[in-house]
């Protein structure tokens, strides 16, 4: 079996943040979904458990950061095109994200972020390997 990578995260509103995150473009997996949690497909072996706040607490002793004040994660996805990172931006903004920190360009990689509706930090970005510099 391939290794795969299940990152959780606690969310408020589980419904609103699958109605987030479909607007973005992304799908759900049916088996690993229930009114506790719910599991977001971001690549082949790449997924995200959205979990409620009280379930999410069933699986660690340590309190919820705020992430109004704390970061707890940095979430980066790479996609195919310095056009889709503009497209997902744009998708995460209108479904209610917000658009945080300036955007990078440094020629070979283009970034951008948004914190999605519980204030996780997603950032997504288009890289051309070709491009990377020798250091």
């Amino acid at each position: 079996m391939k290794t795969k990578i299940f990152l959780n995260l606690a969310v408020k509103d589980l419904n609103r943040s699958v109605s987030f995150f479909k607007d973005l473009g992304f799908s759900f997996d049916s088996r690993f979904t229930n009114e506790k949690g719910t599991c977001l497909i971001v690549g082949e072996n790449i997924n995200v458990m959205l979990l409620v706040e009280d379930f999410y607490k069933t699986f660690t002793n340590k309190q919820i950061c705020d992430t109004a004040t704390t970061s707890e994660v940095l979430i980066s996805i790479s996609v195919e095109t310095r056009e889709k990172v503009n497209e997902i931006m744009e998708k995460a903004v209108k479904a209610g994200g917000t658009d945080y920190n300036k955007e990078h360009d440094y020629e070979w990689i283009y970034q951008r972020t948004f914190l999605d509706l519980d204030g996780h930090h997603w950032e997504v970005f288009y890289m051309d390997e070709s491009q990377i510099p020798n250091n």
